[in-house]
């Protein structure tokens, strides 16, 4: 029997969790009843995943073996367009949207990705992690790299790039699995590029899962015991690598694992006690510039001016290559649908993808430094670093929502065709983006209140962050109210 299912011999110091008090339960009838049924369900999370692979494969590879939907046909009338829909307009948005009431439950419990790569894992090689894997930096890169390339493929418009992104990386998850790890789900800790996202944006959720016991030292790292995203369970204070799995859950068992709800938002106001993390900071800034710049190339006139200039210099300066059609593993190419991408767009798009990302990360670490500056000056405990770190999460519901609805943008466009009508959709995606900066405001007041400043001092502070979340509302302007 291993050590978290005995409970009985934690050796160094150990604080009893603030969720029981007397060896009482002091937990709502609910979350009781809701941890219970999914452990009894726990053991079928494997059959539950296997139906979400044939789902899988019927939302990629379907629409490889139907005809290109009419011009004039609609998400119900034509069942390309209808999966289609389901991935980019409830999927996408949906598992984004759904970790602020369920946190990573689509990890642990649906995702055939990180299913797949832990299978893989049972009968692969088994090898030692290697450190570029375990580098901080690698979730944002993987991000990075697979939004930038599913913009050159065309991977909302194309089946077949939907199904090579989505393919390959389903291969690569295996592929890792079956490599590194010893009964370990290595490809959702360090390398999936939603999994990090999610796992951001976790620390707004309303799950959390508590030791009954909790050991001293703070969140760490380790590949022994039962999680598969490595989390040292007794240690355990932060959201960001827990799927949800309900493995380290065990009701009888004093030293288990517990779930608990709580006010959303909770973990990133007292981001101090929740092992605030540099890179994750600068995650959060990087992954939203690059997403906004995803988007904008695709609706701002002013990306062809700068394309048609850029292209124009360089046929006169005799560089007659950039004008050639590209490959189309890593780009557009799809003459019968009138896209086929050149060289010049794969670096256009690239380019102004990047570029975006660098000047939001830029403002927004700017801003965030005059208010770490501010706030030191005034009084704030920790070191500088620590309180930049720290108040770069007040960022994160206003960055959530604008993905949500930006990259999210087709879950409410069947509501046009209803009494809401265009406006009404509009008013949605101000009013679910104003709660954002509304939420952001609020946790980064309270961020600063937990870094020791009195009410009195905390406006001053604020008002970088304020200006932060309205520059972020105002590079998504497009996608709320239109150009």
């Amino acid at each position: 029997m291993n050590r978290l299912a005995r409970g009985d011999d934690f050796v160094g110091p150990a604080v009893r969790s603030m969720i029981e008090v007397g060896g009482v339960d002091s937990r709502s009838s609910f979350t009781r009843k809701a941890e219970l049924l999914f452990v009894r369900w726990r053991r079928h999370f494997g059959w539950i995943q296997v139906l979400m692979f044939g789902v899988f494969l019927v939302v990629i590879g379907l629409p490889l073996l139907l005809p290109d939907p009419p011009a004039e046909s609609g998400i119900l009338s034509n069942p390309t367009l209808f999966l289609r829909y389901l991935l980019w307009g409830i999927w996408f948005p949906l598992v984004f949207l759904s970790v602020i009431a369920l946190g990573r439950l689509w990890c642990g419990t649906l995702c055939p990705m990180g299913a797949a790569s832990e299978l893989a894992n049972k009968f692969g090689l088994q090898r030692a992690i290697p450190g570029w894997i375990k580098w901080e930096g690698t979730p944002a890169l993987s991000f990075i790299i697979m939004t930038l390339y599913g913009q050159t493929i065309g991977v909302r418009d194309h089946p077949e790039a939907a199904a090579g992104l989505f393919g390959g990386t389903m291969l690569l998850a295996i592929a890792i699995g079956g490599l590194y790890g010893r009964n370990k789900r290595v490809w959702c800790r360090h390398l999936c590029p939603i999994g990090r996202v999610l796992g951001l944006y976790s620390r707004l959720g309303a799950v959390q899962f508590t030791p009954k016991v909790r050991l001293s030292g703070g969140d760490a790292y380790t590949e022994r015991g039962a999680c598969p995203t490595m989390i040292d369970l007794p240690r355990k204070v932060e959201s960001r690598h827990c799927i949800e799995c309900f493995r380290c859950v065990n009701p009888k068992a004093a030293g288990s694992i517990r779930l608990e709800l709580r006010r959303p938002g909770v973990e990133v106001e007292e981001i101090r006690d929740h092992r605030a993390n540099p890179a994750e900071a600068w995650f959060l800034f990087l992954d939203t510039g690059v997403a906004l710049g995803g988007f904008l190339w695709l609706v701002l006139p002013q990306y062809q001016a700068i394309r048609q200039s850029f292209g124009v210099w360089a046929i006169q300066n005799h560089i007659d290559w950039i004008t050639r059609i590209g490959p189309s593993w890593l780009m557009s190419v799809h003459p019968a649908r009138a896209e086929t991408f050149m060289w010049l767009d794969f670096i256009m798009i690239v380019g102004f993808m990047l570029g975006t990302m660098a000047v939001l990360t830029a403002v927004l670490a700017s801003l965030t430094t005059v208010g770490a500056a501010i706030a030191r000056r005034l009084g704030a405990d920790g070191t500088f670093g620590q309180v930049f770190t720290e108040l770069g999460y007040q960022y994160a519901p206003v960055a959530l929502m604008s993905l949500i609805i930006g990259l999210g943008a087709e879950l409410l466009m069947p509501l046009r065709y209803t009494f809401v009508g265009m406006e009404g959709v509009h008013v949605i995606r101000g009013g679910l983006f104003l709660i954002g900066v509304v939420w952001s405001i609020w946790l980064g007041d309270r961020i600063l209140r937990r870094q020791g400043l009195a009410l009195s001092k905390r406006w001053m502070p604020l008002v970088p962050g304020i200006a932060g979340s309205l520059f972020v509302g105002f590079g998504w302007w497009p996608a709320i109210f239109g150009l």
